[in-house]
C-alpha cells in the first residue's frame, strides 16, 4: 500500500449517498446510506493521524478517533467497535445527529481545502455493520457488586451513566415517563434523522448487559422519590429540558400557534402509533408553515411539516445565515427539501384575529458580537411587515423543569432551573448538594447536544463509582 498519510491527495471526501429530495420529502426514512467495507476503508484512510489530533480534542467525549479510523483502513471492524464503545455509550447515535461541521469534522486538518475526513458516517458505519456481524460489547470481566443505583430519566445522559454502572457490576434501573426509552432521541428527533429501531436496539444492548427498565412511570407520581434515594446507594437524574422558551409575543396563545415540542412529540407518536400516549396530533398539511427559531429543533419541526405536506414552510431566523446555531449539514438539507429561509428578521407579534394569520416582523441588522462570539441583531426602525400564515411554531429553545421534590430532597438549583453540581475535576463529580443524588445532562447545563449529554451522564457514572470506593472492573 501507497503512503496511507497521503492518501487525501488521490481520493476526495466523500459521503454515504443520500435519498433524492423528491423521495425523501414524502417519507420518514432515515436520509443518509450506508458506506461498504470497501468505501469506509478508504475514507478511513485519509486520515493523516496528526500527532495532536485536533478532532478528538474538539470531541465532547474525546473519542479515540485516529485510532478507529486505522482499525477500520486495515479492515479490523471488531475491535474498532470495541474501541468506539470505550469513549460513547452510544456512538451510532452520534454517528448519525452529531454537528460533527461543527465538532470533530470542523477541527480535522483537511477540512480547509481537502475536505474533512467522513468521521461520522464511519462512526455510523463502525457500530452497524459491527453489531449485524455478531459483536457485542466486551463485558467479561464485570465483577457485579451489591451496589444500587436509579436513574431517573431513559435519555442519553440516563443512558450513559447506566452503561458505564454496569461496566462497574452496579446494579441498576432506569425510571422513565415516556412508554419507551430515549427520551428526546425517541420521542423529540425526527425519524429522517435517528430512526427509532436504532434506539429499541440499544436498549436490548443495555439490558443483555442487566440494565432495567421501568417504564411509563413518572418518577414523584408513580414512584417516590425519597424511597428510591433510600433504597438506593446512589441516584442519577437526567430529566433533561422539557419547558419551552417563551417569546413574549403578541398573539402567542392565538389558536395556529404550537409549540416545537409538543408538535415534534405528536408526529412522532403517529408515526409510532402510540397515539394513547399523545398529545393531540398537530398536522400541517395544506397550511402555510412559519417556524420562528434558527436552532436544530427549528430545522426539525420546518422539514417534519415538509413531510406532512404543507404548503408552504417558512424558516425565519434574526441573524444571518453564518450566525445560526444550527448545524449547517440540516440547513443544507432543509433547503433542499424546500424550506424558504428568512434571515434578519425578528418576529414582533403573531398577526391575527381569532386565529393565525401571519407573523409581523422587523429587519435587523447585526452589531457587536456578544459575550459567546454571536453578533447582535438590532431593530431597523420603519422596516416592519406580515408574512402570512396558517400555522406558527416556535421554536425558541427549551429550559429545565425542576419539580416539586427537589426542595424535599435538597437538591439545589440555580435561578434558571439548572441543577447545581459538583465540577468534574471534583472528588466525585456531577453530584448535587444532596451526596446520594448525581446529575447531568440538559438539566444541568441548560438544552445542549445529545453528545454532551452523554459525555455527562458518563461522568457523573465516574462520580458514582468513586463515591462508592470502586476499582475498575
Amino acid at each position: 500500500m501507497s503512503d496511507t498519510n497521503l492518501q487525501f491527495l488521490d481520493l476526495a471526501r466523500q459521503s454515504p449517498d443520500k435519498t433524492a429530495v423528491e423521495i425523501r420529502r414524502f417519507n420518514y426514512n432515515e436520509i443518509y446510506g450506508q458506506f461498504d467495507p470497501e468505501q469506509a476503508g478508504k475514507q478511513s484512510g485519509r486520515c493523516l493521524d496528526c500527532g495532536n489530533p485536533y478532532c478528538e480534542w474538539k470531541c465532547p467525549v474525546h473519542n479515540y478517533i485516529p485510532n478507529w479510523l486505522k482499525l477500520i483502513r486495515d479492515n479490523k471492524l471488531f475491535e474498532a467497535a470495541e474501541l468506539c464503545h470505550q469513549t460513547n455509550s452510544m456512538p451510532e447515535v452520534c454517528g448519525r445527529i452529531c454537528p460533527q461541521d461543527r465538532l470533530c469534522e470542523g477541527a480535522c486538518t483537511l477540512n480547509d481545502g481537502f475536505g474533512a475526513v467522513t468521521i461520522g458516517a464511519v462512526e455510523k458505519y463502525i457500530t452497524d455493520t459491527a453489531l449485524e456481524a455478531g459483536w457485542r460489547p466486551q463485558l467479561s470481566a464485570v465483577t457485579e457488586t451489591d451496589k444500587k443505583v436509579a436513574i431517573v430519566g431513559a435519555g442519553p445522559a440516563g443512558l450513559a451513566c447506566a452503561n458505564v454502572l454496569r461496566r462497574y457490576g452496579v446494579q441498576t434501573i432506569v425510571y422513565d415517563r415516556y412508554p419507551e426509552i430515549g427520551g428526546l432521541l425517541t420521542f423529540g428527533i425526527p425519524p429522517f434523522k435517528l430512526e427509532k429501531r436504532i434506539v429499541l436496539r440499544r436498549r436490548a444492548l443495555l439490558e443483555e448487559s442487566g440494565v432495567r427498565f421501568r417504564l411509563d412511570c413518572a418518577v414523584g407520581k408513580d414512584v417516590d422519590i425519597q424511597q428510591l434515594i433510600a433504597e438506593n446507594d446512589a441516584v442519577f437524574l437526567g430529566m433533561g429540558t422539557y419547558t419551552e422558551m417563551q417569546g413574549g409575543l403578541p398573539g402567542e396563545n392565538l389558536p395556529g400557534v404550537h409549540q416545537a415540542l409538543p408538535y415534534l412529540i405528536s408526529n412522532i407518536h403517529k408515526q409510532m402509533g402510540t397515539f394513547q400516549h399523545s398529545p393531540d396530533f398537530i398536522d400541517t398539511q395544506g397550511q402555510r408553515v412559519i417556524v420562528l427559531g434558527g436552532g436544530d429543533t427549528a430545522m426539525d419541526c420546518s422539514r417534519t411539516a415538509i413531510r406532512q405536506q404543507a404548503k408552504t414552510v417558512y424558516c425565519a431566523y434574526r441573524r444571518d445565515e453564518e450566525n445560526m446555531p444550527g448545524s449547517r449539514r440540516e440547513v443544507r438539507n432543509a433547503k433542499q427539501e424546500s424550506v424558504r429561509f428568512r434571515f434578519n428578521l425578528q418576529p414582533v407579534e403573531i398577526a391575527g384575529d381569532k386565529k393565525v394569520e401571519g407573523v409581523r416582523f422587523v429587519k435587523t441588522t447585526l452589531t457587536q458580537a456578544d459575550r459567546r462570539g454571536r453578533k447582535t441583531p438590532q431593530a431597523i426602525p420603519g422596516s416592519e411587515f406580515v408574512i402570512a400564515g396558517d400555522c406558527v411554531i416556535l421554536a425558541f429553545g427549551f429550559r429545565p423543569s425542576p419539580p416539586p421534590w427537589f426542595a424535599d430532597c435538597g437538591i439545589k438549583t440555580d435561578n434558571q432551573g439548572k441543577v447545581l453540581v459538583t465540577k468534574q475535576q471534583a472528588a466525585f463529580p456531577f453530584q448535587t448538594s444532596n451526596a446520594k443524588v448525581f446529575a447531568g445532562g440538559d438539566m444541568v447545563r441548560g438544552s445542549d447536544l445529545v453528545v454532551t449529554a452523554i459525555d455527562e451522564g458518563q461522568q457523573a457514572a465516574m462520580g458514582i463509582t468513586r463515591f462508592f470506593g470502586l476499582g475498575l472492573s
